[in-house]
């Protein structure tokens, strides 16, 4: 078959047979609900919530599509239904893929010792659709997770299957995208402001003092609603680290380092680590928060490594 994007009607048309399909059906989870994986989850997202430990303990809502992962053996049958409409898309040149975003609905608690069985059916192709990224389709399915009869929870994921800006039909040398823009809502944009005036605001608890971030509405620790902000100092270390090769987005280019950065304060950020080759990164290299400034006024914390800052310093 043509690598020509395909986009008639009837293409359009075979796309939709799949909605309601099912990608999976009655499948176990590999390992019931249990302690050590809540523990594990809670220590790296630094959530100390006095729920999640004990003889009552109940799982954190958000690790629902912990307990349906395949792991690297993956699960017994195969998607057949959402393997053959990714398959399809492939052919008609919607070779890239990105996932854009999850939605979660919790209905009972989890708790350890708990087996849980899920199902996943494809809920929707969108029509055709052009982004900063290239032409395609969002894929959206659907994870309905029981324990027994009872639904416990819903897990929806959406994807984008999309042909590259060069790949449709863009001629002469590629023109470089501006940076996605971060999503500010009214729980974070005080932490965009701040970064807007080259400062890192952290937001603190009025009740009980925790500091957290990502932002939130309330706190983690106490549950209180009330919160106030301190200024980072700007130290930290890399707790942890990818290096992103691919997929190549048109406004990035890769390789380059993503860290997650422990601050001197105690709570985790991430951040592009700069200063050092990307294979250079390691996991307890100090590094320094800086402000770099990106197309049409945006401005993004990054953290460059001490040893690079220094070097900068004297060269100045």
């Amino acid at each position: 078959m043509s690598h020509e994007v395909e986009a008639s009607d009837d293409f359009e048309t075979r796309l939709k047979l799949y909605e309601g399909q099912r990608a999976a059906v009655a499948r176990a989870g590999k390992d019931p609900v249990n302690a050590p994986m809540i523990r594990h989850w809670c220590e790296a997202m630094g959530d100390t919530n006095p729920a999640y430990s004990g003889p009552d303990a109940t799982a954190p809502p958000t690790m629902l599509q912990v307990w349906t992962m395949s792991g690297l053996s993956g699960h017994t049958g195969r998607a057949h239904a959402y393997e053959e409409l990714l398959g399809l898309l492939d052919e008609a040149g919607y070779t890239s893929v990105v996932a854009t975003d999850c939605e979660q609905e919790y209905l009972q608690p989890l708790r350890p010792g708990d087996e849980i069985t899920f199902d996943s059916v494809i809920e929707s192709v969108s029509e055709r659709k052009t982004t900063k990224l290239g032409t395609g389709y969002f894929v959206t399915t659907r994870m309905d997770i029981r324990v027994g009869t009872d639904l416990a929870g819903t897990h929806r994921f959406r994807i984008l299957k999309y042909a590259p800006i060069r790949q449709a039909g863009q001629s002469g040398p590629r023109k470089k995208l501006a940076r996605p823009r971060p999503v500010v809502n009214r729980d974070n944009a005080a932490f965009w402001e701040g970064i807007q005036r080259h400062s890192l605001p952290i937001q603190r608890c009025t009740g009980c003092g925790t500091l957290r971030h990502p932002w939130l509405p309330g706190c983690n620790a106490c549950g209180g609603l009330g919160w106030d902000t301190v200024e980072a100092s700007g130290e930290g270390t890399v707790y942890s680290y990818v290096v992103m090769h691919h997929p190549p987005f048109p406004a990035f280019d890769p390789p380059y380092a993503v860290g997650l950065i422990e601050l001197a304060e105690g709570v985790r950020m991430i951040g592009n680590v700069v200063g050092v080759p990307y294979d250079k990164v390691r996991i307890g290299l100090p590094v320094r928060l800086e402000f770099q400034e990106y197309d049409e006024g945006l401005v993004l914390p990054v953290w460059r490594t001490q040893e690079a800052q220094r070097i900068q310093e004297v060269v100045a």
